[in-house]
Parts: C-alpha cells; structure tokens; sequence
C-alpha cells in the first residue's frame, strides 16, 4: 500500500491481491464479487469505491488516505455524487421518472439513466449492488444496457451468494472474483472490532461456519430463522422423519441449501476424524449413521440438481423434496 494510504479490509487476501496490481487504465467496468453470506464482499466493495473515488495520488486502485473530501463523506456516511449504492431486489421503474443519484428506491432504468452522465468531481463513479436480485427478467434486461454501452469511467461491482441466479448474459459481460470463507482467526478480528469482549469474539468465531453475519447471529440469538429451521428439518429428515416445517421459500432457498451443504459437508468429514465447521450441531452431526461411498455420491448429485433448480423458476418445494429424497437415500444406505 502507498504511503499514508490504507485498506482496511479483513481477510479476502485474493481479491485483495487482485486489484492491487489493476490502475484505473487496467480496472474493468463490471465485477460480480460471489462468496456465501457474511465474509466480507460488500465490505470489501465499499472500501474499492472509496479508493477509486479518493483524490489522494496512488499508483493502483487501492488505497486511500480517509481525510480527502470524498473520504469524509464515505465516513460520514453522507450522500456522495458519484457514489450510488443499492441493495436487494431490483425492479424495472418507468421510463419516465426518474430518480436523482443517491436516491432511496432506485430501479434498473434509474441506473441506466443516472451513469450515462458526467461524474460530478470530474473523476470515476462507482455503482454498488449488493446482494442483486431481479424483481423481473424485464428488470435484469434493462440493466444490460450499461454492458452493452459501459459508460466511460464507471464501475459498477455487484455482489451476491447466489452467482447463478444472474442473467448469463451479465455474468458473461462481468468479471467474477470470489471470496472464500473466513478463517477463525479473522472472524475473531471483525467481532472485536465490532466491540465483542474476546471470550464473545471467541465463542462466535467458533461458530461462524466462515461467516462473521453467522457468527453475530449467534451472539445476538438471532439464529432462529433460516440456519436454525433448515438444519432442524435436516435431522429430522435423516432420521426417518418427513417434516412439517420448511425452509424452502423463495426468499430463502439459496440460504435454506447452503445451510443443508455445509451440514452434509460435515456429515461427510466426521467419517475421517473431522472436526464438524457447524460447531454447534457437533453432537447430533456425530451421532449419524457413518455415510458410505456410494451414499456420499448420491446426496451429493441430490444438492447439485436442487441448486440447479433454484437458479430456474421451479418451486422452492420442489427443490427442497429432491434434498429430503437424496438425504433420506443416503440415510437408509448408511
């Protein structure tokens, strides 16, 4: 890093690497940032629209200095003119309205509209979509006019756990960087720096699958909805049981399958003496039946086409009846 520049970021060693060797001659106009929930992707986002945004001198693209006019607003959490974040759900908009740079509710076509212009300062504006999602095909459709005509000095950074649910024909026009799962060790950090005492920051790492969203989940006892509902009905469905209670909805199937993965995940790894990620289900995890090859193969095909189907307009019911047949199979071969 430059001289009197920082980056302050925990973990994501590569996609730090990365775009620490790009200049703003070298940086592409579109990124998909992809990882599961909670390690660090619209974090890391928010500091690389700070740096490019930032007047200080740097040679690359990361870095700034925090005390520049742009970086006060960053801190501030002040509107910034060249600076557009939206999250969640994307919906199409008018054609005739149209929405100021900054404003709450914005849609696709406010997108559009809003980066054909000029930067305000004269330098590059960024666009951050976090956790992306499309209200309509006809939404998703209008954003691709940005990647058929990208506007000169813009940037726009999508980040999202579910890269499949995208349009093809923008993650093909996009680069994508992954992020990987944290470490204990840095979860740790980010619960200290959230300000957990270190036996609470310790506790949570422990239980974070990877995740520092999981980990505060935990500590705040507020892991009561997808995490704790789709592996309730997990052990159950191993157990011979056809539950009532599901987690399959649209809003929460992404979420509902990562949570059944990492369980199998775990399920899979107890067989050559693993510790269990899901630290918590511990217990339970090693009181299954140990899983054979040919079981292991089977709910692994199962997961695969359940994730298949969720990125197609199928059902979450449907989906969620696959994983509970693949894992009842594998239950019964032991």
């Amino acid at each position: 890093m430059n001289d009197g520049l920082v980056f302050d970021v925990v973990g994501a060693e590569g996609p730090r690497a990365y775009f620490g060797l790009l200049t703003p001659e070298t940086i592409a106009h579109a990124y998909v940032f992809s990882g599961a929930s909670g390690v660090g992707k619209k974090t890391f986002a928010r500091r690389l629209a700070q740096s490019l945004l930032c007047s200080a001198p740097k040679r690359g693209v990361l870095g700034y200095d925090g005390t520049c006019r742009s970086c006060v607003l960053f801190a501030a959490s002040a509107f910034h003119p060249d600076f557009l974040e939206h999250d969640g759900t994307l919906k199409i908009g008018e054609r005739d309205v149209a929405a100021r740079f900054g404003d709450e509710g914005l849609t696709a076509r406010d997108v559009v509209r809003q980066l054909s212009m000029e930067s305000y300062v004269g330098g590059m504006r960024v666009l951050l979509l976090g956790d992306l999602d499309f209200a309509t095909h006809h939404a998703a459709n209008a954003l691709l006019k940005f990647f058929e005509e990208p506007p000169r000095g813009v940037v726009l950074l999508i980040t999202t756990s579910s890269p499949g649910r995208l349009l093809a024909t923008i993650r093909s026009r996009a680069l994508e960087v992954r992020f990987p799962m944290l470490s204990r060790a840095k979860v740790e950090e980010i619960l200290r720096r959230k300000g957990y005492d270190d036996e609470r920051a310790k506790a949570g790492a422990r239980l974070s699958q990877g995740s520092a969203t999981h980990a505060i989940a935990v500590l705040e006892g507020e892991d009561a909805s997808v995490r704790a509902v789709a592996a309730r009905w997990f052990f159950d469905v191993v157990a011979g049981a056809n539950p009532e209670e599901s987690w399959a909805t649209r809003d929460t199937l992404d979420a509902g399958l990562e949570v059944v993965k990492g369980l199998v995940r775990d399920w899979i790894a107890l067989a050559v003496k693993r510790d269990p990620l899901f630290a918590d289900y511990a217990k339970p995890l090693r009181a299954l039946p140990a899983l054979r090859p040919e079981a292991v193969a089977g709910v692994l095909r199962g997961l695969d086409d359940a994730q298949r189907l969720a990125r197609s307009n199928v059902s979450p019911a449907m989906a969620s009846e696959i994983v509970r047949m693949a894992l009842s199979g594998a239950a019964a071969r032991g």
